[in-house]
């Protein structure tokens, strides 16, 4: 029996012991006059008990669960009551000779007043009325009313008028001159604030208040359909609206509203169009950050409305300017965002690359960090500023190296920073290799294995700003970026940080390796998407955190990214030149009390460098006589030999670390390694190496004017 004539239903009426009810099935032209089934049973979905998730608002707001808000709060209110005390104690003879104006017509009126009260002026209209009416017993009546009142009320005023009479006198005669002024400073007041014309005040305003309207829903509603958004404004034709996911709140010194765009609408569209989104706000750019949220979804928008301009707004004050130290495994201030709130950052098990254009503050920015490193007296430091201005040099008071200038002496410096890191590199790795696990469980540095002097695994923090001069350099830069690349990825689980800064963020002034490899990320004004991902991070500008939407107002604004779960809009901490001094003479009187003070901060200078040589005269007095291709493992045992001050560190690497070392070192001759065979014993053995006729062609087109 094959399975086309098998009877289905009959094996069904077998196994459950019953004849199986057997369902006819209208041929297909039944289906025309059948009535359509939709597809969403509506009545199913509303059924559907749908999982939810319980968020909880915060109870308290985010600027009172902050000490930092807390603060700025405080010092808001405070700064702003002296403010109108000092304002108005400037002022207090105008307003006194206002008041002395008014004094006559006050008296005049104080006068008037007692007259009508005296003589029953209010009861005048009724006496009047009761004439008028002929009621002539009411009228007996109230003048009988009125002559009781005048009685009685002209007594109350002589007996008055007598007694301030004699209090005046006694005031003139016996009294102290201070009390008799004062008395008489009073009364004038109360008379002048009595004659007081309505439409004259007394004080002037200290603060003329800026109404600002609250940030509504139809507010941010009306200004989104303002930018233009083809997709937002169908959206607004139809039935879908923008949804606000949560209510607007206030947030610090402004307003925080959640927004879900239209289906088709990327919140990156909104951030274009920041400075249409401040007109149609009707409010200054720089109190307008929009920021997306792509971890819930590309059209979740974050609007932020400031009450003033961040780029108006005081200058943030470095925490840790007057007094405190770092603990270089714990986070440290680096200034504020939008809202007002402390923002910190890392610098243990990270490196950091800060750009910008010139003038936009990327040099006070990469202070921050140095004067961090120098403030825990654990930290070796140093500090490579090769613009030739001198704006580290506030840490030659503590720096173990330093360097500034453009030249190729101080270019030729960083450059032997990066070899000796990369040693140091090396020298660690073997270190923690060798430490029980219960010391080092992780394999990384920890702060108790940084605390201890005879390990030497201290924080190693390494600056160079304006790196360009380096990497761009047609002599050093590429062994510099093979360099840097490998400290960045090997140094960061050994207390290695390396800090880059640079003004002309492309890819010949910032390797890829490098930039691709660095965690935290401070990019300050740039004018293209190119700049913005080279400082930020490969599609960064696509998904809406873009430095280009800065100003030139915007001195010391940056977006951080990696120091947080996601980039930020932060307004970095200002030190100017003296405190930088001042700060860094703490970090020099940390490191004398803990006895690490050496290297060109306590007055050491390297020996005198011996003359100088050239790696291919070198590799041409070493090369073996008759070989056209050698091995880079035997070039550099022969270099070692040659020059062991110059090339005795390439001996120690393992073979292939030769390799590497010597591809870097010619590659700006234009040389390259190749793959030379040799044989040895019964078998064929390949390694890189280099050949004879370009290391000739090498050496004249050096001496032919390179």
């Amino acid at each position: 029996m094959t399975i086309e004539n098998f009877d289905w239903q009959a094996a069904e009426a077998d196994v459950h012991g019953r004849k199986p009810e057997i369902e006819t099935i209208a041929p297909a032209d039944d289906y025309a006059d059948a009535a359509a089934v939709p597809v969403d049973d509506a009545a199913a979905h509303a059924a559907w008990d749908a999982p939810t998730a319980h968020r909880r608002a915060p109870i308290l707001p985010a600027w009172a669960t902050s000490r930092t808000g807390l603060l700025a709060e405080a010092s808001r209110y405070g700064k702003l009551a002296a403010y109108r005390c000092a304002y108005h104690a400037v002022r207090v003879p105008l307003y006194g000779a206002r008041l002395m104006a008014w004094a006559p017509a006050g008296l005049a009126r104080f006068i008037g007043t007692v007259w009508r009260w005296a003589s029953d002026a209010e009861g005048r209209p009724a006496r009047s009325d009761a004439v008028a009416g002929r009621d002539w017993q009411a009228y007996a009546g109230l003048v009988r009313l009125r002559d009781r009142h005048v009685r009685f009320r002209g007594s109350v005023c002589g007996v008055s008028g007598l007694a301030l009479a004699g209090a005046g006198t006694v005031l003139a005669l016996a009294a102290p001159p201070a009390l008799s002024w004062t008395v008489a400073a009073t009364v004038v007041a109360g008379l002048g604030l009595v004659g007081k014309p309505a439409d004259q005040p007394l004080a002037t305003r200290a603060v003329v208040k800026a109404k600002l309207r609250p940030l509504t829903a139809p507010m941010v509603e009306k200004a989104l359909g303002r930018l233009g958004i083809a997709a937002l404004n169908a959206a607004a034709k139809g039935d879908e609206r923008i949804h606000f996911p949560d209510p607007i709140t206030r947030d610090g010194a402004g307003w925080r509203a959640v927004i879900d765009l239209p289906a088709g609408t990327t919140a990156v569209e909104v951030i274009d169009r920041r400075d249409k989104l401040a007109a149609a706000l009707a409010r200054p750019l720089g109190c307008v950050w929009p920021e997306g949220q792509s971890e819930v979804h590309p059209g979740r928008l974050v609007l932020w409305v400031g009450d003033t301009d961040l780029a108006e707004g005081d200058k943030v004050a470095w925490p840790l300017a007057k007094s405190g130290t770092v603990d270089l495994f714990a986070p440290f201030p680096i200034g504020v965002d939008p809202r007002g709130k402390a923002v910190t950052a890392e610098l243990m098990f990270t490196n950091w690359l800060v750009g910008s254009i010139p003038g936009m503050g990327k040099t006070f920015l990469v202070k921050l960090p140095v004067l961090a490193a120098g403030l825990d007296a654990r930290a070796e430091v140093w500090a490579f500023e090769l613009k030739g201005t001198g704006d580290l040099s506030f840490a030659e008071a503590y720096a173990v190296r330093y360097a500034s200038g453009f030249d190729d002496e101080e270019i030729e410096a960083a450059l032997k920073a990066l070899r000796d890191l990369r040693a140091e590199c090396k020298r660690r790795v073997r270190i923690i290799k060798g430490l029980p696990k219960d010391l080092c469980p992780e394999n990384k540095v920890t702060p108790e294995l940084a605390s201890r002097k005879d390990l030497g695994l201290h924080p190693l923090v390494v600056a160079i700003d304006e790196c360009q001069e380096l990497f761009a350099h047609a002599e050093y830069g590429k062994e510099a970026a093979v360099l840097a690349e490998k400290v960045i990825k090997l140094g960061r689980a050994l207390g290695i940080t390396l800090i880059l800064a640079t003004q002309r963020p492309d890819k010949d002034s910032l390797p890829t390796g490098v930039s691709a490899n660095v965690g935290t990320r401070a990019c300050l004004r740039v004018m293209g998407h190119v700049e913005n991902d080279m400082i930020l991070g490969t599609s960064a500008h696509k998904n809406g955190i873009r430095a280009t939407m800065f100003t030139s107002r915007d001195l010391g604004v940056f977006y951080l990214a990696g120091a947080g779960p996601e980039p930020q809009i932060v307004k970095g901490a200002f030190v100017n030149g003296p405190n930088g001094e001042v700060i860094a003479a703490r970090a020099r009187a940390l490191r004398i009390a803990r006895g690490t003070l050496t290297g060109h901060a306590a007055g050491e200078v390297a020996e005198a460098e011996g003359p100088r040589f050239n790696l291919l005269d070198d590799l041409a007095a070493v090369w073996p006589d008759g070989e056209a291709n050698v091995w880079n493992t035997v070039l550099v045992d022969r270099l070692a030999q040659l020059r062991p001050d110059a090339y005795g560190q390439w001996a120690t690497l393992a073979d292939e670390d030769k390799t590497e070392a010597l591809t870097a070192a010619v590659k700006p001759y234009g040389i390259a390694s190749k793959g030379v065979s040799r044989r040895s014993g019964n078998r064929q053995v390949g390694r890189r190496g280099l050949n004879r006729g370009d290391l000739d062609a090498a050496r004249e087109g050096r001496s032919g004017g390179r």
